[in-house]
């Protein structure tokens, strides 16, 4: 399921217009993505959680050329399926 197939569901589910579901879909996007940048961590019981995990820079190796390059440190969101999630998943 892709953005544009989960607005037509909540719009059909819902009784919504086309507008109003992508209204709905992008706040809920926009929340996660901000309070992702500005703590780090949410979590939706029944769901999962999201978290920025950080990881320091290293030395690597371009696979091409053999080349030695400096991979910098960064930070990458992570999702942790639920337990509620992982087991109707594995129904």
């Amino acid at each position: 399921m892709n953005k544009s197939e989960l607005v037509k569901v909540m719009a059909e589910e819902h009784n919504l217009s086309k507008d109003e579901a992508v209204m709905l879909v992008n706040v809920f996007f926009d929340s996660i993505r901000e309070a992702l940048v500005e703590e780090g961590r949410v979590e939706i019981r029944g769901f999962g959680s999201f978290k920025v995990k950080e990881y320091k820079g290293y030395k690597g190796r371009n696979p091409k050329t053999g080349e030695s390059v400096t991979v910098s440190p960064k930070k990458l969101p992570v999702f942790r399926a639920g337990k509620e999630l992982k087991e109707m998943v594995n129904k």
